[in-house]
């Protein structure tokens, strides 16, 4: 008989999602049978989808994964308290209905942020005796606190106790990166209740078998190296602005290509144009199905954020892209990130925040024959098949499912 998964988590399709209907239709590939609890579709804009409203439960099926939906405050902008009421009033709904709507699973998943997910899974486990799997892909508080989502100390102590009682009350944690673990064990969870299983990419987005550039990718005939994603403060990209400077006064045979928007977009784009750069490009942010053909058509792919403590335990999601991709990886981001293209063999380190040091990588790149390039590219691709993608990911949660459901 198929193990029975109660999958918690607030935002699932038609949201953009990361653990969403791609999880759960390979978790029922897998054998499991999943059922999904979620709220009415309101993220990122804080308005509910179109063809939605609000009611006191909904019951859907999409692409054969049933998802059950609980009433909740739409609301995600800049305000505190609306999303505080979007997070609470969801986690009440789905404590409601895990206690006595729901068909008793044998396990539950417990999706993180928002906190509240876990509060509510874990009464659930409590009452219904149920184990608790609870996924961390967002370190609390240390991740509000960083964001400047809240910068009350006392509140952030609130928190951080509220997180370390979740912690007490699951049966296993999963987290994101090694360095989630050790913060983890650092705040006393035990080590064997956390296992590090790490993110998947969008597979089917990035598949780079495509003979033919985008029309509007540069054709130029150097090393040609693609930032595809948010240009955010987080990504402190101007240091990547720097270091095309550097390059470009020793040699004109780097392209540094820009795709996608953010915040830091326009100013980026400003800084280049006054420094002259003129191998420098920016191209508008395309829709992720079409995000394969600019990575193949790339020689080089680069991930950048700022020096931070927090960013050193973090791993990019577009390191898992890229390295499916199969193109050697420009790693500007200290830590975990660093040590996963190490481990794979797949690109070259730059430490974070340092023009020069990004700079000698790129020449270094540059330098290198185009079939030790290659070679890197393939090297992560393959390690991204074997240790990383989709199906080893749900292998094992699948795992935990069957040995906590026993």
């Amino acid at each position: 008989m198929a193990i029975r998964v109660l999958l918690f988590t607030q935002w699932f399709e038609p949201e953009p999602t990361f653990k969403g209907m791609v999880f759960a239709r390979e978790l029922i590939a897998q054998g499991f049978e999943v059922e999904v609890v979620t709220g009415f579709p309101n993220y990122p804009g804080g308005k509910l989808y179109p063809g939605y409203r609000v009611k006191p439960l909904q019951r859907e099926v999409i692409d054969g994964v049933q998802v059950t939906r609980v009433p909740l405050y739409p609301s995600h902008g800049q305000s505190g308290i609306g999303r505080l009421a979007n997070y609470i009033s969801f986690a009440a709904s789905m404590l409601i209905y895990g206690l006595f709507r729901a068909k008793k699973p044998d396990v539950i998943y417990a999706y993180h942020p928002p906190l509240t997910v876990g509060i509510a899974a874990a009464l659930v486990r409590f009452f219904r005796r149920v184990p608790v799997v609870y996924d961390i892909q967002d370190m609390w508080p240390d991740t509000l606190k960083a964001t400047g989502m809240f910068s009350n100390e006392k509140l952030l102590r609130i928190v951080s106790r509220v997180c370390d009682w979740v912690y007490g009350h699951v049966d296993q944690i999963v987290v994101l990166s090694p360095g989630f673990k050790r913060l983890l064990v650092e705040r006393g969870v035990p080590s064997e209740k956390v296992d590090v299983i790490y993110n998947w990419c969008a597979e089917s987005a990035v598949d780079t078998k495509f003979l033919n550039p985008p029309a509007n990718f540069p054709v130029v005939s150097k090393l040609k190296i693609l930032f595809a994603g948010n240009m955010g403060k987080a990504q402190s990209l101007e240091t990547v602005i720097e270091a095309a400077r550097l390059v470009q006064e020793k040699t004109r045979q780097v392209a540094f290509i820009f795709i996608g928007g953010g915040v830091e977009a326009s100013r980026l784009e400003s800084l280049a144009t006054t420094q002259k750069l003129e191998d420098v490009y920016f191209l508008p942010a395309v829709p992720m199905s079409e995000i394969g053909a600019y990575l193949s058509s790339a020689d080089a792919l680069l991930v950048h954020l700022k020096k931070d403590p927090l960013f050193s335990i973090t791993i990019p999601s577009k390191t898992q892209a890229y390295m499916a991709a199969g193109k050697p990886i420009l790693m500007g981001v200290d830590g975990d990130a660093a040590d996963l293209v190490r481990t794979a063999s797949c690109g070259v380190i730059s430490e974070s925040g340092n023009a020069q040091a990004l700079a000698d990588a790129v020449l270094a790149l540059m330098d290198m024959a185009a079939e030790d390039r290659n070679r890197m590219g393939e090297s992560g691709k393959t390690f991204y098949r074997e240790e990383l993608s989709l199906r080893v990911g749900v292998e094992r949660f699948g795992s935990h499912f069957k040995r906590l459901s026993k």
